[in-house]
């Protein structure tokens, strides 16, 4: 599934090609993508401008002059193409068309069709039932050692379930939680509520430094993610630990040997030398 990096990747794509421009035909070829798109979808949409894109999570937010939002979720192989307005046929898991006022079509295309695209106003999108409950985003400011031991004092759920938690810290993937508690020399195993505030000092800058190189990487492209220009991510070529079960540890002095258990039923890749 596209982590933070991923998203982010996809909404600085589609920002030059959608924003400030004017939605001038909109195509929704299916009416259910994980769940339904509503009824009114093209009507709200069609001969409104698009004036700000962000990123909430792993949520994309498309801001229109009508005070809609437009929210889309990638799911686990959801993409947007941006091509030139032609007339070819349309493929078999382009679900929403947004046509502009410079005959560009921005495609939302999702074979497994996992991903969601829905509409709300800019005064329901605090209280949707999306985005309510999210904590902090660990680029922005709120997010700091002090924020994050609060949040796991009294957990009793290994690190890497709290850092995957939306309601610790939002937009953290399998991938960077990985890829963090590695570089903070933290075990996956230990109990969130035993990291100390040392650590979790130690452990919040990594987080934004390894997102940050991800983005600016353009992600990691593993099975179907590519940017909204078609490029694939190359963070994964800086894979500390992910996906390296049985190799070296190449952190500083490790002889250690990358493990990988199964954690709430996700893979987990880790140091059980240096990791403690």
């Amino acid at each position: 599934m596209p982590e933070l990096p991923e998203v982010e990747t996809t909404m600085r794509g589609l920002t030059p090609a959608l924003k400030n421009r004017k939605l001038v035909k909109v195509i929704k070829r299916r009416d259910k993508i994980r769940i339904p798109v509503p009824e009114d979808f093209v009507k709200r949409l069609e001969g409104r401008k698009i004036i700000r894109l962000e990123r909430r999570a792993k949520y994309l937010r498309f801001f229109l002059d009508s005070e809609d939002v437009i929210i889309c979720h990638l799911g686990m192989s959801g993409k947007f193409i941006i091509s030139d307005k032609n007339e070819d046929p349309f493929a078999k898991h382009d679900h929403i068309i947004f046509e502009t006022d410079d005959e560009k079509q921005i495609i939302y295309n999702d074979p497994r069709r996992f991903g969601l695209m829905t509409l709300c106003t800019v005064d329901e999108l605090d209280d949707h039932k999306l985005f309510k409950d999210m904590a902090a985003e660990p680029l922005g400011n709120e997010f700091s050692g002090v924020y994050l031991r609060e949040k796991i004092k009294a957990k009793k759920v290994t690190i890497k379930a709290a850092l995957l938690d939306q309601k610790v810290v939002v937009g953290l993937g399998n991938i960077y939680v990985c890829e963090a508690l590695n570089k903070a020399h933290i075990s996956p195993l230990r109990k969130a509520c035993d990291i100390s505030a040392d650590e979790t000092e130690i452990l919040v800058p990594i987080i934004r430094d390894i997102l940050l190189n991800a983005i600016e990487a353009g992600g990691s492209s593993l099975k179907d993610f590519a940017g909204a220009n078609g490029d694939l991510g190359y963070f994964q070529h800086q894979f500390v630990t992910y996906g390296r079960e049985g190799e070296n540890c190449i952190n500083h002095g490790c002889v250690g040997i990358i493990t990988r258990i199964n954690q709430g039923g996700r893979s987990t890749f880790y140091c059980p030398v240096c990791q403690k």
